[in-house]
């Protein structure tokens, strides 16, 4: 049976190993770094998530929307009889009644 082969302590060590290292310590950093990028990204998007919109919008009797936006901190909707409803998006309760008119 041979005895196995023990590596002598005083041989330095070759270029390419010494690179090969160097590389996946480099590698090993950029994707350390790419996974808090990540994380912080999906942080900084949900944490400016806004208050979600009801699932029923109550307009004033008569009132047929045909067109609605949203802001920050509100959402509004457009009528048919050419009024804009704004609403706040917290409360849900209207905040302003515009009355839109034509341009002569």
């Amino acid at each position: 049976m041979a005895s196995p082969v023990e590596p002598e302590e005083n041989l330095p060590e070759p270029p390419q190993l010494r690179f090969l290292r160097l590389l996946v310590t480099v590698l090993t950093a950029v994707m350390i770094a790419g996974i808090v990028l990540i994380l912080g990204l999906i942080w900084h998007r949900y944490s400016n998530a806004r208050a979600p919109l009801p699932e029923v919008i109550t307009l004033p009797s008569g009132a047929q929307a045909s067109a609605y936006t949203q802001g920050s901190d509100w959402y509004a909707v457009v009528t048919a009889d050419n009024q804009i409803l704004i609403f706040d998006r917290a409360t849900g309760k209207l905040r302003q009644t515009l009355q839109i008119e034509t341009a002569d």
